[in-house]
């Protein structure tokens, strides 16, 4: 099987889990989830109903290559929606032969067809590799926000506080 841009099946969840595990170590992570977790997570975000997220992939030879993870966001500019690219990965033996491109042009033509108004994404401010990708795409860096994210135990510890509101 070869495609690029295809969307992901449940069939395909146990070869995402896989390439998804070798993007977990791409960013260092020390623990792993076990395939069978990675798995059921897989199928819970993407093929519930309705899914919390999307994910086109991208095939060479039969062998999971690439994807692209992505969600619908409202609202974005005149309370249209925007594609928000979560993430685009390419597995190490497929970078730099277009897998990558392949996979943000068919992002571009879901959100036309969705009548998004914008696709957004960020990138870590250490992967030099991607920042040098977007910019051969010709996509210039938005520095007009802030990103910011609440995690694991604070994200815990935040939601066990009681908050009130006086007028």
């Amino acid at each position: 099987m070869n495609g690029y841009g295809c969307p992901a099946e449940s069939v395909h969840a146990e070869a995402l889990a896989e390439l998804a595990e070798e993007m977990v170590r791409f960013y260092d992570a020390t623990e792993v989830a076990l395939l069978g977790l990675r798995i059921s997570q897989i199928n819970e975000s993407l093929f519930a109903d309705p899914p919390s997220a999307y994910s086109l992939l991208a095939w060479d030879e039969g062998r999971l290559v690439g994807f692209a993870a992505y969600s619908f966001l409202w609202p974005a500019v005149g309370l249209t929606r925007s594609l928000y690219l979560k993430e685009l990965y390419v597995a190490e033996t497929a970078r730099r032969k277009g897998v990558g491109r392949l996979l943000i042009q068919r992002l571009y033509d879901i959100a036309v067809k969705n009548e998004c108004s914008r696709v957004e994404w960020t990138t870590d401010q250490g992967n030099r590799d991607a920042q040098r990708f977007y910019a051969r795409l010709g996509i210039p860096v938005r520095e007009s926000k802030l990103f910011y994210r609440i995690e694991g135990e604070e994200l815990r510890r935040q939601a066990a506080l009681k908050q009130t509101y006086e007028p």
